[in-house]
């Protein structure tokens, strides 16, 4: 099992985080569409791991793709893990925060900037911070 370098009990998560971001972060669960709180967001700032608080995207990053869920074009280098899910009969790429595994949501190849790239992130994963 990897390790990464914040590294918790399930019962430690569970008493830092709330019940959503639980399931989400730690168990890999998806918020349903259009009802996160950072969907429709677009202050300047950045974006952190709900669960460590480590650095994930930058506001410039972020656009409305329409589908529900906050999106980026790119995150910050090194700030996340990449990992093949072939879950629900798809394959997809699923995106975990590099610092302590956590589920942040799944990268497409179908975003509309020069990247090509739509990081789709759950709200309840991620916390915002003005600059």
């Amino acid at each position: 099992m990897k390790k990464y370098n914040v590294e918790k009990s399930e019962a430690e998560w569970k008493e830092q985080l709330s019940e959503e971001q639980y399931r989400v972060l730690r168990k890999k669960g998806t918020e349903a569409p259009h009802t996160g709180k950072y969907n429709l967001h677009f202050e300047d700032g950045e974006y952190r791991c709900a669960a460590c608080n480590e650095k994930l995207f930058e506001s410039d990053s972020k656009f409305e793709s329409g589908c529900g869920w906050p999106s980026f074009d790119e995150a910050i280098e090194g700030k996340i893990e990449y990992v093949q899910d072939r879950t629900f009969g798809m394959i997809r790429t699923e995106i975990l925060c590099a610092n302590c595994g956590s589920h942040l949501g799944h990268v497409f190849d179908d975003g509309p900037t020069e990247t090509g790239q739509r990081y789709c992130v759950n709200s309840a994963s991620i916390d915002f911070k003005n600059n």
